[in-house]
């Protein structure tokens, strides 16, 4: 549901037990009334408390279509699985920011050829040029 923006696959991410019990924490928080499963406004209302904005409404369709029709709305389980797909996402790109700002060696926002070929020449000073050429276009 959140990969298809990231394109490849991010690896798994292990979730530290302190990070585990927050969202637990967030969770129970945004649980109006113990129902024990969060409504799409307190899905909403988690989701600002983890990552600092109001998702979107195709964000929050997306996910309450996911939810189990028996069920009245997300359960822990799955909200956790949420958040776990949500926070690997946010890594992978923050990784594929990291990498683009080291080969953005002039800060312009764009990879020319010789940034990118300077970038490879650092890392993998053995791959051909036509490599290089072929990987940029």
């Amino acid at each position: 549901m959140f990969f298809s923006q990231a394109g490849a696959r991010p690896q798994m991410w292990e979730v530290s037990p302190s990070e585990h019990k927050k969202w637990v924490e967030v969770f129970k928080a945004c649980d109006e009334d113990n129902k024990g499963y969060l409504s799409r406004e307190d899905f909403k209302v988690a989701v600002v408390m983890l990552f600092g904005y109001k998702p979107s409404k195709i964000e929050a369709d997306s996910v309450m279509s996911s939810v189990d029709p028996n069920t009245s709305g997300i359960l822990l389980e799955g909200f956790l699985n949420i958040v776990r797909q949500k926070k690997e996402v946010q890594l992978y790109w923050n990784e594929i920011r990291h990498i683009f700002t080291a080969f953005d060696r002039h800060y312009r926002g764009y990879l020319t050829l010789e940034d990118f070929t300077k970038a490879f020449r650092q890392v993998a000073p053995k791959l051909p040029e036509r490599i290089i050429l072929e990987v940029f276009r």
